[in-house]
């Protein structure tokens, strides 16, 4: 304490004070309104005649006055919980962070049309022209041979995944594999290498039809029937590809017994076959059985170095890009799949091309197939080298040199952050490497200029967005297989549910696992709803396939921290594989599909009464930037109704999103034109969410602005929004111009008007309640940013040492005016027990050494805290330790007036 020299009784009342006794230019002290004093001051001396009215007067003005305390104090509850009751706090904290996660998910500012996205199946940049067109389905392929122009490219280019020589051994012992993978990861382009390889050794290798690609309708009981049979004339040693289409309503997936009776008809005949098949609940059974098998997806690094050297050599000649030079390229081995510069066809679905149709073989001349990673094989390495070695000799001296130096730059390139960002690409798939290396190589070369490259970089996630959305539900329009009936749409919900699940990420990717899975399924209904109204969905329970659905979505797992009641737990995350993919599935999402926004915010209307944060705040954002595609309608469908919504929850979700959509230029004015009117026109709800917005300090012009509209909206209708507008004054105290605020708050303690004292006077006591993490948009690694925990007062205290003196004065006011003085005091309280953690380190000491000393600089205030001290020490259920209590004391007190007070003390 103060070295014994303290006081034995409770502070009186402050007195007021002049200006000049405190910091340079603080508010005016004596911060005890008019009234308070009044009502504070002793009755004057009357006849015995009157005493007893004088008595009746003073019993009154003791219940006004806690009448005054009681309704002070209902304006510092938290005005987000109301539906949760005054006990239980809401976690802003949760909150803040889910929206500030959200945020920089799909804030990046990207440039997703990069492209003409009214002709998507044809991307032309520079002189690079590639095929992109996901309409096709497997259904367009139909039976027929692999041209031997088809299978010499992927002898020479096919580049092996891992693994590769066990699928080829598998594949020679059983004569049928099922391949399973996500769509676009090379499965067809292995296949096809798998099958080239053991016929061409086998029976029909003199066959030039010996590849053939299978009817996908007839699926594989059909194929099976057409080998056992000898039916088409097809020789001996076929190698079969199917690709059956087991994601349309009504199709069954072929069972064991289906596979056996294959496998034996292909034994008969010499035959091989392999199924390719996505993976996910259709498919998962064959690929647990005997015949199946992953294909695991290629790594990005090494298969855009090797693409990127081969476009290299096309265009110099390099004798490696003939014979066994290319097989040691870039040090080792080269992963799987191939997607060749297609000029004048399309890229095939799974990187390859679309079954060698219009191939431009001369392309293809030269390029060379890896060295298989058993090295139980050799590829006509002989006669590629000596024509390699003919070619050489007609090459410029300096393409050696040449060549080198554009390897080197093109590493460098491949490494600079503005191309990498454009990207927004964890791992490239086949064809999207191919793009990659084409755009690199035509830079380097000089007839790709440098908007044109991150223009087509940017443009990958807008392409794999587009094929997952375009002509999902194509297969509800078509008859079941071969009978002709009406169409079965009793499967929309296994049809619907991949596409949700990439919107439900797209929404709420950093989110629990669990968390966007059940969103998944809450948009799979409501899909299935809006597609086939007539009928209930069906909804399995036991078919989901988690590792599938992360397969087909480009998504990727991690352990974080999850937000619960208030504790963080460690859980199971869920991101895209790229920061582009976000927003480029809600840019597709929006502006190509019209009739499914209807189902979609439904569904946002459902994820905003989630009681989760981080559901519910990141639902927000992307309301948000769906509004920014288009503010019309999401002002109309998704803002307004959810503003005048009667929950706090939902407002809080369309301040949220109007917030976001204020983070864009081109809608700011906007933003601030709707907040203003709601600020002083709208409804109760309105103007609750208006000041819910206005804390974010981007929905009005200036500070000043913003300020005035939150005094307009508190002290409106006897103050009935003021708890809301006095928590939105505290959020703006994060911001830079805390200054401004502070310097307002001491114009509204002078204020003639209560309700404008009042707004001060619980911002002031909200400001010591508040922890920085409720209200802080930064993250950690900033001064406010490594004190979550702290009360915003003390952060402010400890960060902002120009600012103690008018937060001391503040804070003096509120202490010392009458309806105040309570809560005040409790808030002091808080203050002085987090100096320490309860295991003895060190909290928020730095901010009470700056706030005290200017909170206590007279002796009455010193008195005042010596007898809170004591108070907290008598406390029976939480008692200060006198160490502790010693330790605050020497805080507060400098050692000059302590020993001046210890020697007045002891005479």
């Amino acid at each position: 304490m103060a070295d014994e020299a303290v006081a034995d009784r409770p502070a009186e009342p402050a007195a007021p004070k002049a200006k000049d006794a405190r910091s340079p230019e603080p508010p005016p002290r004596g911060g005890a309104r008019g009234d308070d004093n009044a009502k504070d001051a002793p009755d004057a001396p009357g006849s015995s005649d009157a005493s007893d009215s004088a008595d009746a007067e003073a019993a009154e003005r003791e219940k006004e006055r806690e009448r005054a305390a009681d309704r002070f104090k209902d304006r510092t509850r938290d005005p987000l919980a109301e539906e949760q009751g005054e006990e239980e706090p809401t976690d802003a904290a949760a909150a803040t962070r889910a929206r500030r996660s959200g945020q920089k998910l799909l804030a990046s500012g990207r440039d997703l049309i990069g492209f003409d996205r009214s002709d998507v199946g044809r991307l032309h940049i520079g002189d690079i022209n590639i095929g992109l067109d996901a309409r096709r389905s497997g259904l367009s392929m139909r039976d027929g041979p692999v041209p031997e122009e088809e299978l010499l490219r992927i002898r020479r280019t096919h580049i092996e995944p891992e693994g590769y020589v066990r699928l080829r051994r598998a594949l020679e012992a059983r004569r049928l594999l099922v391949l399973g993978g996500a769509p676009g990861t090379g499965r067809a382009s292995t296949a096809l290498a798998l099958l080239e390889e053991v016929t061409r050794d086998g029976e029909g290798g003199q066959n030039s039809e010996r590849v053939r690609r299978a009817d996908p309708e007839r699926g594989v009981r059909g194929l099976a029937t057409q080998v056992m049979g000898g039916k088409g004339g097809h020789p001996r040693g076929t190698g079969y590809l199917l690709e059956p289409a087991l994601d349309r309503p009504g199709t069954l997936p072929p069972d064991g017994m289906d596979l056996d009776q294959l496998a034996s008809a292909l034994a008969e005949q010499g035959s091989y076959a392999v199924v390719v098949v996505s993976v996910g609940s259709a498919a998962n059974p064959l690929l647990a059985g005997r015949y199946g098998a992953i294909c695991p997806p290629a790594p990005t690094r090494e298969l855009v170095a090797v693409r990127l050297r081969q476009r290299l050599e096309e265009e110099h000649g390099d004798p490696a890009r003939d014979g066994g030079g290319g097989r040691a390229r870039d040090g080792g081995r080269a992963p799987n799949g191939h997607a060749d510069r297609n000029r004048g066809g399309h890229a095939d679905r799974d990187g390859g091309q679309d079954g060698g149709r219009d191939r431009d073989a001369d392309q293809d001349e030269g390029r060379t197939r890896n060295a298989d990673q058993g090295g139980d094989r050799t590829r006509d390495g002989g006669q590629d080298q000596d024509r390699g070695q003919d070619r050489s000799q007609n090459r410029r001296p300096d393409d050696d040199g040449s060549l080198s130096r554009l390897l080197e730059r093109a590493a460098e390139l491949r490494e600079d952050p503005e191309v990498t960002e454009a990207v927004g690409l964890d791992d490239l798939r086949p064809a999207e490497a191919e793009l990659f290396a084409s755009l690199l190589a035509g830079h380097l070369l000089g007839s790709v200029g440098r908007e044109e490259l991150l223009s087509g970089c940017r443009g990958l996630a807008a392409v794999q967005a587009y094929e997952w959305f375009a002509g999902v539900d194509r297969a509800l329009a078509a008859p079941p297989p071969g009978d002709g009936r009406a169409p079965v749409r009793s499967g929309t919900a296994a049809l619907f549910h991949p596409v949700a699940f990439r919107i439900a990420l797209a929404v709420l990717g950093g989110a629990s696992h669990s968390a966007v899975s059940a969103a998944a399924h809450l948009l799979t209904w409501e899909l299935s709803v809006q597609s086939d109204p007539d009928s209930t969905p069906a909804r399995p329970l036991f078919c989901d396939d988690p590792e599938s659905d992360l397969a087909l979505s480009r998504a990727r797992p991690a352990d974080g921290a999850v937000d619960v009641a208030g504790a963080e737990v460690t859980g199971r995350l869920i991101f895209y594989r790229g920061a582009a993919l976000p927003a480029a599935v809600l840019a597709e999402l929006w502006d190509r599909h019209f009739p499914v926004r209807a189902p979609v915010v439904r569904w946002l209307r459902l994820l905003a009464d989630d009681p989760r944060p981080q559901v519910s705040m990141r639902a927000a954002v992307a309301a948000g930037e769906l509004s920014v595609r288009d503010f019309e309608h999401g002002y109309a469908e998704l803002v307004r109704p959810l503003a005048e919504a009667p929950t706090p929850r939902r407002r809080v979700f369309a301040a949220t999103a109007l917030d976001q959509a204020a983070g864009h230029a081109s809608h700011r004015r906007a933003v601030r034109k709707v907040v203003e009117d709601w600020s002083r026109h709208g409804t109760p709800a309105l103007r609750w969410t208006a000041a819910m917005a206005l804390g974010y300090g981007r929905s009005a012009d200036s500070m000043d602005d913003t300020l005035d509209a939150l005094a307009r909206i508190g002290v409106r209708d006897d103050g009935e929004q003021l708890a809301v507008a006095s928590l939105n004054v505290v959020r703006l105290l994060t911001l830079p111009e805390c200054a401004t605020v502070l310097r307002r708050l001491a114009d509204w303690t002078g204020h003639h008007g209560e309700d404008y004292q009042d707004l001060a006077l619980v911002s002031i006591v909200r400001l010591a309640l508040t922890d920085v993490d409720e209200v802080l948009d930064d993250e950690p690694g900033t001064p406010l940013g490594d004190r979550g925990d702290w009360p915003l007062l003390l952060a402010l205290a400890a960060t902002r040492p120009e600012l103690t003196g008018k937060l001391a004065d503040l804070f003096w006011t509120a202490l010392n005016t009458a309806r105040s003085r309570d809560v005040a005091f409790d808030a002091l309280e808080t203050l002085l027990r987090s100096a320490s953690r309860k295991d003895g380190r060190e909290w928020t000491r730095e901010g009470l050494a700056a706030l005290l000393p200017a909170l206590t600089a007279e002796e009455h205030d010193r008195r005042r805290l010596d007898w809170l001290l004591r108070r907290m020490m008598r406390d029976q259920d939480r008692p200060l330790t006198e160490e502790r209590a010693r330790a605050l004391w020497r805080l507060a007190v400098p050692a000059r007036q302590r020993r001046s007070e210890e020697e007045e003390s002891h005479g």
